[in-house]
């Protein structure tokens, strides 16, 4: 349930709304607007009975939002979300910010070499696994914490911002001490107990769309970061696994505009995920960054041949290179433009 106040409101009324809200069990959650606040009730399930608020003083209008998911929803909150980062580095406006990188830190030449090329082509984030969560128990599990000091190094060297990936509780604290932005993988979508601990967290995090998740499953996993104080939640359309076994996922674009209908967030585009396919990233960025895209997260190896780990869907630098060139011209055609690395970073 949303409380609209007047324009007005005194804070002493909305603060009765708020006494009100905690009298009847549930917590407000006022948010200040330029011409007005709304007063947010969180903690129900069901339909509110809205009698003890609609006639305070200073009450307007009472919307009940519909979605079991609530903070999320266009419903709640009218105008897009923008997530900053880093400083100058910021999804859901005008600017389409590229995070690139290897799926895995595999040494400290390896990193170092994916963050200068990734920075001089035109991606202001690097993406590295230091934990990797793997399906078989014998493939390349990540460098852990030593691979987070080498992010760290990158980013002391290049001056990007830094995303990696939370497996567990006690990951997620040790990722945030590096990371700008914590991913929570496919396998995590609905790992409900790491969606609290990362939202109690605060810091950024980049929510992948399950395997086999609905929309309504996305957004319900990201109401789990929002509910513990989190708003800032980047969602990311990655595939999902079909029957069709000429591609590593089916990449569902339609998700990005669909995303953008019923939530504020901001929804990025995985499309090396999304395919599996070297040949098929670069159309599927094109038409991600089309269809209305907030950023693109590309998996990018100087040596994809020697990668640890997905190496078939990694572009070589000279490829994400060309890339960034295709996607300034897409960007265009769409009134946007591919953000610029920020101004004071080396």
């Amino acid at each position: 349930m949303l409380v609209v106040m007047s324009n007005g409101a005194t804070k002493q009324e909305v603060e009765r709304v708020c006494e009100t809200i905690r009298a009847m069990g549930y917590s407000p959650l006022p948010m200040p607007g330029a011409q007005r606040t709304t007063v947010g009730l969180v903690g129900n399930d069901r339909r509110v009975d809205d009698s003890l608020v609609a006639e305070l003083p200073g009450v307007a209008q009472i919307i009940h939002v519909s979605n079991q998911y609530k903070q999320v929803s266009r419903e709640w909150k009218a105008d897009a979300t923008i997530v900053t980062i880093a400083p100058g580095v910021s999804f859901g406006g005008a600017d389409v910010p590229l995070i690139a990188g290897p799926c895995s830190v595999e040494s400290e030449e390896q990193i170092l070499e994916s963050a200068h090329a990734v920075k001089a082509a035109g991606a202001v984030a690097l993406r590295g696994g230091a934990f990797k969560p793997r399906s078989s128990p014998y493939s390349f599990q990540g460098l852990g914490k030593q691979g987070l000091k080498l992010l760290a190094l990158a980013k002391r060297e290049t001056g990007l911002a830094v995303v990696t990936e939370a497996m567990d509780d006690e990951g997620a604290n040790l990722v945030a001490e590096v990371a700008d932005l914590i991913q929570i993988g496919a396998r995590n979508m609905q790992n409900y107990s790491l969606l609290k601990t990362v939202g109690r967290i605060g810091k950024p995090v980049l929510l992948k769309r399950g395997m086999a998740a609905t929309i309504e499953d996305l957004l319900l996993s990201a109401e789990y970061v929002l509910s513990e104080g989190n708003p800032h939640v980047i969602l990311c359309e990655r595939g999902l696994r079909s029957f069709d076994s000429t591609s590593r996922n089916l990449f569902d674009l339609t998700a990005i505009p669909v995303v953008h209908g019923l939530s504020h967030l901001p929804i990025v585009a995985d499309p090396s995920h999304g395919t599996g396919r070297r040949d098929n990233v670069l159309p599927m960025a094109r038409a991600a960054l089309a269809a209305g895209a907030d950023g693109l997260i590309i998996e990018v190896h100087p040596h994809p041949e020697r990668a640890l780990s997905d190496g078939a869907q990694s572009l070589t630098p000279d490829q994400f290179t060309h890339l960034v060139v295709q996607l300034r011209r897409v960007a265009e055609a769409v009134n946007r433009q591919i953000a610029e690395t920020p101004v004071g970073v080396a």
